[in-house]
């Protein structure tokens, strides 16, 4: 069996970054998203990149730091609400943006991953969402089409794997990290842990190993919080 573990983000990326690529980012707001490795991607340069993710993280952190070093030149995104410098490189016409509705997204990534190249669906009938787009009429309704994604390199982010790849992702993180995974040319994963092959239990498994052809253990992480609220104090 190959040896799929890496000893940092740099040394699992070698090789496979170059100018213009197409990158599918996992990810759900600040939850699960392959923080060491788009730090390498940052410190690596590579420029003209069209991300596809949930969303484009916020100022400064997740895809935020890709956007402020101007590395990445269109983003494939269902939220994007929270990130100050997309909102201007946007208004701007400096950054290019494909918006999809979420479960779209998800739906377009898992096609692909399946190598099915399109499908239809009634999301965005009728809106902006729909410009451009074939439409077909099924029992009366109309539908338009959607194409699948199928990157380049894959980025996730698991929680636990094993020494074969067979990854486990933790509650919302699942949520993209698992599509993305299978829609790209190679996958590469950061988890908290790697545990023995055979440590996992079958039934529980969430991506199958064969997906992954490299990881590295990215832990300890920080946890980031995008929205802090705090509950007026009350009068004594």
């Amino acid at each position: 069996m190959a040896n799929k573990r890496y000893s940092d983000a740099a040394a699992a990326l070698e090789g496979l970054l170059f100018d213009g690529m197409h990158i599918c980012a996992g990810g759900f707001g600040l939850c699960g998203i392959p923080e060491r490795l788009i730090d390498a991607i940052r410190d690596a340069g590579v420029k003209d990149l069209t991300v596809a993710s949930n969303n484009a993280g916020i100022d400064g952190e997740g895809l935020g730091k890709l956007l402020r070093t101007r590395q990445i030149r269109k983003m494939i995104s269902s939220y994007v609400g929270e990130n100050k410098e997309f909102e201007r490189q946007y208004l701007a016409g400096e950054l290019e943006v494909e918006f999809c509705p979420q479960g779209t997204l998800a739906e377009r990534c898992r096609a692909g991953g399946a190598g099915i190249p399109g499908f239809y669906t009634k999301t965005g009938v009728g809106t902006a969402v729909a410009e451009g787009k074939e439409v077909k009429t099924f029992d009366g309704q109309d539908y338009i089409l959607e194409r699948g994604i199928f990157a380049d390199l894959a980025i996730i982010k698991g929680w636990k794997a094993d020494e074969a790849g067979n990854l486990v992702f933790r509650k919302t993180a699942r949520n993209f990290n698992q599509p993305m995974a299978t829609a790209a040319k190679i996958c590469v994963a950061e988890v908290e842990e790697i545990v023995p092959t055979g440590s996992l239990d079958p039934d529980c498994i969430h991506l199958p190993g064969i997906y992954v052809k490299r990881m590295i253990v990215g832990a300890p992480y920080d946890k980031k919080i995008e929205f802090r609220t705090v509950r007026p104090r009350e009068a004594a």
